[in-house]
């Protein structure tokens, strides 16, 4: 490895060998070819003089780029997509006069471009699928744990672990849903020629309209796609590359709300993430156990939220049938995107799949808040032993500033129980008021409606992934 000129964190640090793969010059470039042979097989069975023997070339090198022999030439002509054609043509020297016939540089840009987001896409569909798992393995393990639940990070009414878990996994579920609408809808470029007219295939084809209109549908089919746009100017329309940074946005928020909570609750003490065994969490403080996943997810979610302006402002500015302002760009935001939200799926699975829960921490926390939260429960049994509801509410508000003060104050134990059982307004014995304290009473439904979305909500769509999941997390800790 290099060490004296830059290199990025995402390729070194965040994102899968898959990944990286898919964005690779290898990938590239061979899909380039792989175009190139459906352009010409197209024009073959269409009619044009393409003989079985040019293709067979070409295939033959569809796969081992003469890369050295592409940067030469792009050193003489500064031009990426016809130096890649001569690279072609020197290893195919029968076919070299029909490779890229009728087309524009965007029929292999372009096109590959789509390929590689749909490739990317699809990788992205398999993570998400598996953290969605996890959380809904988590999520049923915890149903029934009681925790104390927070509006505005103060303490409310309690849940369960499992039922908050399931608030993160269903909103994973809602970019899952996205991301498939997306992926269903991507199509190719086809070969539209320098403005989007085809006029370059008017020529091929002596003005055969009807031959021509067969060119897209049949190229799409050899790379795998339903259909190509209908229309387009010389490119595909960059409003493509905002749906799918969109989508990672949308992807990196969920994320990014997941990993806030995780971190949350790790200072609480309640819940942590993974730490290995010989991991160092402060240079200096050696106690620290820094919830560091749960970290660089967020860090790492702003960025990819944010890259998704590139993809907009750069739709937005195209003039025309196309300008290039795009190109350098798009190199960067699309890829980085993609990168990015690689590392953040993985680091999520890893943190679901090892979060560990601290039951007696939890009923601690929520023991010294129960009081306060189960006044409602104890006014209505005062009520059954004779009170007056009204004078209970009051009595009970007083009791609960007086109880707060020594809580806040004094830094003591809650003590309302004690103050409610030495009132005689309310008639009740601190053994009565101590058997309100069960946390599961307090829960509602939680454990019922965690019951309900794993079996009727996540179950239905991870039978539907099933060839997806069991992927485990690729992380550089």
């Amino acid at each position: 490895m290099s060490t004296d000129r830059y290199t990025s964190p995402l390729s070194e640090r965040y994102a899968s060998r898959e990944m990286q793969y898919i964005f690779s010059q290898d990938m590239k470039f061979r899909t380039w070819r792989k175009l190139w042979i459906a352009l010409a097989e197209t024009e073959k069975e269409l009619g044009l003089h393409i003989t079985q023997e040019q293709i067979d070339e070409m295939k033959a090198h569809a796969e081992d780029i003469n890369y050295d022999v592409a940067k030469a030439r792009e050193k003489e002509v500064r031009h990426d997509v016809m130096s890649h054609v001569y690279a072609y043509g020197v290893q195919c020297p029968k076919a070299k006069g029909i490779i890229h016939l009728g087309a524009t540089s965007c029929y292999v840009g372009d096109n590959t471009d789509i390929i590689i987001m749909v490739e990317a896409l699809k990788l992205v569909q398999k993570k998400l699928v598996n953290v969605v798992a996890e959380l809904s393995r988590f999520a049923g393990k915890y149903k029934d744990q009681p925790t104390l639940a927070f509006t505005h990070f103060q303490p409310a009414q309690p849940t369960t672990v499992g039922k908050r878990a399931t608030l993160w996994c269903q909103e994973f579920l809602m970019d899952l849903e996205d991301l498939e609408y997306v992926l269903g809808t991507i199509k190719l470029l086809g070969s539209k020629g320098t403005t989007g007219t085809q006029a370059s295939f008017l020529e091929l084809f002596d003005g055969d309209q009807e031959t021509i209109d067969k060119i897209d549908p049949m190229i799409a089919q050899k790379m795998g796609f339903k259909a190509c746009y209908p229309v387009s100017g010389q490119t595909y329309s960059r409003k493509v590359d905002t749906r799918v940074a969109n989508i990672l946005a949308g992807i990196a928020a969920s994320a990014h709300k997941m990993s806030n909570d995780i971190r949350l609750l790790q200072h609480l003490k309640e819940v942590e993430e993974p730490f290995e065994k010989s991991q160092i969490g402060s240079s200096a403080m050696a106690y620290k156990r820094n919830p560091m996943r749960s970290e660089r997810i967020a860090s790492l979610s702003r960025y990819v939220m944010i890259d998704a302006l590139n993809p907009a402002i750069t739709s937005a500015t195209q003039w025309f049938e196309r300008t290039l302002d795009d190109s350098a760009n798009k190199r960067l935001s699309i890829p980085e995107g993609f990168l990015a939200i690689d590392g953040i799926l993985d680091l999520c699975l890893n943190v679901v799949d090892g979060l560990v829960v601290y039951p007696k921490v939890i009923e601690k926390h929520m023991m010294a808040e129960l009081p306060f939260m189960a006044t409602e429960n104890i006014m209505m049994d005062a009520v059954k032993a004779g009170g007056d509801r009204q004078e209970l509410h009051e009595r009970i508000r007083e009791l609960s500033m007086e109880a707060g003060k020594t809580v806040k104050v004094e830094g003591k134990d809650n003590n309302l129980l004690e103050l409610i059982a030495a009132d005689p307004a309310f008639n009740l014995t601190l053994e009565e008021l101590q058997k309100t304290m069960d946390p599961k009473k307090y829960v509602g439904r939680a454990k019922e409606q965690t019951e309900s979305f794993v079996a009727k909500v996540v179950t239905p769509v991870l039978d539907a992934h099933k060839e997806m999941l069991g992927m485990h997390a690729e992380i550089n800790v």
